[in-house]
């Protein structure tokens, strides 16, 4: 029998939210409503779909493998050289690029608790050993994650805003926790829903790159730009860190369409603004249902609400997960009492 390492053996593969052709077919039902995955009701914009339409007139040629165009683009966007940009296969594939580039085995990787699971799940797959952090209040408790770094820490995740909770860690907060990282360890934020963000107060990661922290920032094409499909994400480091991860990228790992989608979407500030405004008054609506229904939930800057029952049987969470799919619609469970329900159109 073909035997792996426990930490592959160990593993709890993830489970993406059920998508909505499976839910029709299981219920034998039409007009499912998917609010699991976080994606930008509106979808893409005119001007991405335009421009991936004219792209597949050449899907039958390889992409640009180091997608040139496209981070040119970015680096005008965040100020940055373009040796600073590495594209991926969603910001997902930044992830794993990063512990294939920094972890061996053996060595520590600190994040919070809950946050984006697969940072556990690609810390364990590379070996190495994740520390979790309890949340303080639903949100990442920055001073308790900097004194969990050990001589064997090399990488911190902060999820800004957290998924699943929606919460943000504020610039004084930043400031307080960069202050004498050491420099075996390299920051990750993961700002994939950043652009909702309307707090004055969140803290712009690329104003401390530039200032020498040792830091890379996460983006991602897939929420507001609602390129999900398409599987684009980048990250912004300096170019020694974005220069040792390329040595492990897959040559062509980001897509054609995609790359063309993603420079159309950079370019709409009518969408992107547009896109801002329906989830806030959906975020609005979301919310007085809630306090209407007495249903507490963590106050979020993302386009989704996590939210939980307090004095029910630990059961309910369940209950209600399943009782809303078998009505057709598609929320996300995080066992007992905790759900994540993504902003729609507002009703």
């Amino acid at each position: 029998m073909i035997k792996v390492s426990r930490d592959i053996s160990k593993i709890k593969p993830y489970v993406p939210g059920k998508p909505i052709a499976e839910l029709e077919r299981e219920l034998g039902i039409s007009g499912v409503v998917k609010l699991a995955s976080n994606e930008n009701p509106l979808g893409p914009s005119k001007k991405a779909m335009e421009a991936i339409k004219k792209g597949l007139k050449a899907v039958s040629r390889y992409p640009d493998g180091g997608g040139y165009l496209l981070k040119e683009a970015l680096a005008d966007h965040w100020k940055v050289r373009p040796e600073q940009v590495l594209l991926g296969n969603g910001s997902n594939e930044i992830i794993e690029l990063l512990v294939r580039t920094f972890i061996m085995p053996g060595d520590e990787a600190i994040m919070a608790s809950p946050t984006f699971s697969l940072y556990n799940l690609m810390v364990q797959a590379g070996h190495g050993k994740s520390v979790a952090v309890p949340l303080k209040d639903g949100c990442h408790d920055l001073p308790r994650m900097k004194k969990a770094i050990t001589p064997k820490t090399k990488l911190i995740f902060i999820c800004n805003p957290n998924n699943p909770t929606g919460t943000i860690v504020k610039k004084s907060e930043v400031d307080a926790f960069l202050s004498k990282i050491p420099k075996q360890v390299l920051v990750v934020f993961d700002e994939a829903y950043a652009e909702y963000v309307t707090d004055a107060e969140y803290p712009q990661s690329i104003h401390f790159l530039k200032e020498g922290a040792p830091l890379i920032m996460l983006r991602t094409f897939s929420k507001i730009y609602g390129l999900a499909g398409l599987r684009i994400g980048y990250g912004v480091s300096s170019p020694e860190v974005i220069s040792y991860m390329n040595r492990v990228r897959q040559p062509f790992n980001s897509n054609l369409p995609g790359q063309l989608g993603a420079l159309a979407a950079l370019s709409d500030e009518a969408h992107y603004t547009h896109s801002r405004a329906v989830n806030q008054k959906g975020k609005e609506q979301l919310c007085q249902y809630f306090d209407d229904l007495k249903i507490a939930y963590y106050p979020t800057e993302s386009n989704f609400i996590y939210f939980y029952f307090q004095e029910d049987p630990p059961e309910i969470g369940d209950i209600v997960h399943k009782g809303l799919l078998e009505k057709g619609v598609i929320i996300r469970h995080f066992g007992g009492p905790y759900l994540r329900v993504t902003i729609g159109r507002p009703f």
